[in-house]
């Protein structure tokens, strides 16, 4: 006899966790975050943090040495060397790259990862290596960047990768061991944040815009203890190249990382390089990846909606990147912000500028383009538009240095650097450069510099440099006027 109960109470079942039922819809929903983290635990610590198995780790020369230093010393391998990818940025020159470095502390940092990647059969793309470039410029580029991938490394702007719909994110020197040493890495699971960006971008708006405009909204610590997913058209009609850029920002409101769901054109990205997976393996890889996106009925620890419409370009006058207003805008004035008074005014006294202050056609020392942030062919592309048919300003000094070899052969072959070169631009060699000082490139104590990059803290880019962040179209109209200007007036 068929038990009728049991029957119904199966098609009941069956009824509910359909996905056309609202209560499956909303008890199943997922964010993109929750599926590639979900999908990566190995192990979940009651009360504790998960057991997260990463698949791409990247290193470099400045957070690696002492890491493969405690391998030695446990008498331990690297656990799975194809899964590992170094690259040197941070400490190299990015003038006449095929001679010995002269630091002895960068020239002994470059010369242990590249000893350590021999020794566990580690990737390494060093100096003059025609893959060498910056670790968050070289992974998107030869495909070791994918979607749905967990990608760890020791630096604090892993975030970039977020771009592709991965879950990426620095780490310490004591976490890089343990993924070398287990491909595992113990995290808290973060809480996550949506920021939609409604409408569409002005001429002369640029994603580096989209991005400190949020972060001088939320200011430095607004999400922290998150994971933000950007969303709405504004992501949607952004370049790869721009979707790195805002998910590289991330951090600098605080967040554990950024990203963005894959569609379209990050597929298209990542065909065919050479990293990414091939034939079948892409049309298998592609049904996974079409899959991550959040859920309808997904819900969010916390949500933010932007205008679009209302960004304008930007620029910090501060010490931190949450420093930041319109360009057309003055310095506000203490009374009017949240927050601690003296600091405030700490900060100014460092850039001596004044409350109220107009921020165009403040005097300019330096101009820089490149860093993780705005090192890319894209980048480049937008200086040239500014500057093609004008010249460089007499005083102002600029520092020209692309994110890769693959960009520097981009500007060639496309004509950027004779457009650079008659406008009395100089293009130096592929490294970090001047986003952090750990090398030669640094800013004169005093001097103002227009930077791409994305940090102006204190002696950021130099013992008593003054860094004021912008986009890349910014940077290039204030390198031919030598004063801060707006884009929108050439373009």
């Amino acid at each position: 006899m068929i038990n009728h109960f049991l029957l119904l109470h199966t098609l009941d079942v069956h009824l509910f966790l359909h996905p056309s039922n609202q209560f499956y819809s909303q008890i199943m929903a997922k964010t993109l975050f929750d599926k590639v983290w979900d999908a990566h635990v190995v192990h979940s610590i009651e009360n504790g943090p998960d057991v997260l198995f990463i698949d791409r780790h990247m290193v470099h020369e400045v957070t690696s040495p002492v890491a493969f230093l405690g391998l030695k010393q446990r008498g331990i391998r690297v656990k799975f060397p194809e899964r590992t990818f170094a690259t040197a940025d941070h400490n190299t020159p990015t003038i006449n790259q095929h001679l010995p470095v002269e630091d002895p502390l960068s020239a002994n940092q470059l010369a242990m990862l590249e000893q350590n990647a021999r020794e566990h059969g580690i990737s390494y793309w060093g100096l003059g290596h025609q893959k060498n470039g910056i670790v968050h410029v070289v992974g998107p580029e030869y495909g070791i960047t994918l979607p749905g991938a967990t990608i760890v490394c020791g630096d604090s702007h892993t975030s970039t990768h977020g771009a592709f719909g991965a879950i990426a994110f620095g780490i310490g020197t004591s976490e890089v061991e343990m993924v070398l040493s287990t491909q595992c890495i113990m995290q808290p699971k973060p809480k996550s944040m949506r920021i939609n960006i409604t409408g569409s971008l002005q001429k002369g708006v640029t994603p580096k815009d989209v991005a400190l405009y949020i972060i001088s909204q939320l200011s430095t610590s607004g999400a922290t203890g998150y994971f933000v997913e950007y969303a709405g058209p504004v992501f949607s009609e952004m370049s790869m190249e721009g979707r790195m850029t805002v998910c590289n920002l991330s951090i600098e409101m605080g967040a554990r990382g950024g990203m963005i769901a894959p569609d379209q054109k990050t597929f298209d990205y990542v065909a065919g390089r050479e990293f990414a997976p091939k034939g079948q393996d892409f049309d298998k890889a592609m049904n996974y990846w079409s899959t991550l996106y959040s859920d309808d009925q997904a819900s969010f620890d916390k949500e933010y909606t932007f205008d679009g419409d209302k960004i304008e370009p930007m620029i910090t006058y501060g010490t931190n990147p949450g420093m930041g207003l319109g360009i057309s805008q003055n310095i506000p004035m203490a009374q009017s912000l949240d927050g601690g008074v003296a600091t405030y005014k700490k900060s100014l006294g460092y850039m001596d500028f004044s409350e109220g202050d107009a921020m165009l056609g403040k005097k300019v020392d330096y101009v820089f383009i490149g860093s993780c942030t705005n090192g890319r062919i894209e980048d480049f592309r937008a200086f040239a538009s500014i500057v093609r048919g004008r010249k460089k300003a007499d005083h102002v000094t600029a520092w020209l240095v692309p994110g890769s070899h693959k960009v520097l052969k981009s500007i060639k072959d496309e004509g950027i650097l004779e457009t650079l070169t008659e406008s009395g631009f100089k293009l130096r060699e592929p490294g970090c450069s001047a986003c952090l000082a750990m090398n030669d490139d640094k800013i004169p104590k005093g001097k103002y510099a227009v930077s791409t990059t994305n940090r102006n803290f204190e002696g950021r880019q130099g013992p008593g440099a003054r860094t004021l962040l912008a986009s890349p179209l910014v940077a290039a109209a204030t390198a031919i006027t030598g004063q801060i200007t707006d884009p929108r007036e050439i373009i």
